[in-house]
């Protein structure tokens, strides 16, 4: 592993600190990391839910990313919430002049189910940002709306994947947590392009501090990489550091708590 790498990660700011740009910068000092952020909005949240969301001006958002881009050698980036179709294009006109590891979390909605991402962003994020991933990584809600299918079987998984591929990310990590939620076993799907989706089982843990699940994984998998593990198991050793924040998660306020991104670290 390399020793503390620069992990980037482009996403929104959670004031309840469980989700967005603090759970990614959290969990990439954690896994050895060193974490630098472009904040493309802030929102108003605790562990009820979302109550507003302020963007700021695109130009801003690139100023912050050409910055950090110029200051530090990134090794691996994330991103998370968009927001918008302007952001995403001023972002990807970034990005697309770099070729570290990018891994995408397509944020669309939060588990309150509140809209983190206008309806004009999402075929800005199709076009610009999917084709320079390294891998994208929705869940079942995000996956059915990238592909325009329901999903209820496996064959419909592979087709997901398939479809998603199809817009240019080198990799799909569809993430099993919306399946079957009475499960005990739970299944994440990794699809490249030409091969037959691998099924990554891994017991699902019982709680219900399960808010910033989704940036924790992304920002895991990014740091994997930032250290120079290849896809698979950085995906996999990402799953086993967020099984285990899960299984030593608490709820530090009202509503749904975060997974314990310190866990690692605690005695």
């Amino acid at each position: 592993m390399q020793k503390h790498p620069c992990v980037l990660t482009i996403a929104g700011s959670d004031s309840g600190g469980g989700a967005g740009i603090q759970a990614d910068l959290k969990t990439m000092t954690v896994l050895g990391g060193f974490g630098t952020s472009v904040i493309t909005a802030l929102t108003a949240q605790n562990g009820l839910g979302v109550t507003g969301i302020h963007a700021p001006e695109p130009d801003f958002v690139v100023q912050q990313l050409t910055t950090v881009l110029e200051g530090f050698p990134i090794a691996a980036a994330k991103t998370g919430m968009l927001f918008s179709a302007p952001i995403i294009t001023g972002v990807a006109d970034v990005l697309v002049k770099h070729s570290f590891p990018l891994v995408i979390d397509p944020v669309s909605v939060s588990t309150s189910g509140h809209a983190l991402l206008q309806q004009d962003a999402v075929d800005a994020l199709v076009e610009r940002i999917l084709p320079l991933a390294t891998v994208v990584t929705p869940n079942k809600p995000e996956a059915e709306m990238l592909a325009g299918i329901k999903i209820t079987t496996e064959a419909d998984v592979a087709t997901a994947i398939k479809r998603i591929l199809a817009m240019g990310p080198k990799a799909v990590l569809l993430k099993g947590g919306h399946f079957d939620e009475n499960n005990e076993e739970l299944v994440d799907w990794l699809g490249f392009p030409d091969v037959a989706p691998l099924g990554i089982h891994h017991s699902r843990v019982a709680t219900k501090n399960t808010h910033g699940t989704g940036c924790t994984l992304s920002a895991a998998i990014a740091t994997f990489l930032a250290h120079g593990f290849k896809l698979k198991p950085a995906v996999k050793k990402a799953q086993i550091y967020l099984s285990h924040c899960l299984r030593n998660s608490y709820t530090p306020g009202e509503g749904f708590g975060p997974p314990n991104h310190a866990a690692p670290c605690e005695r």
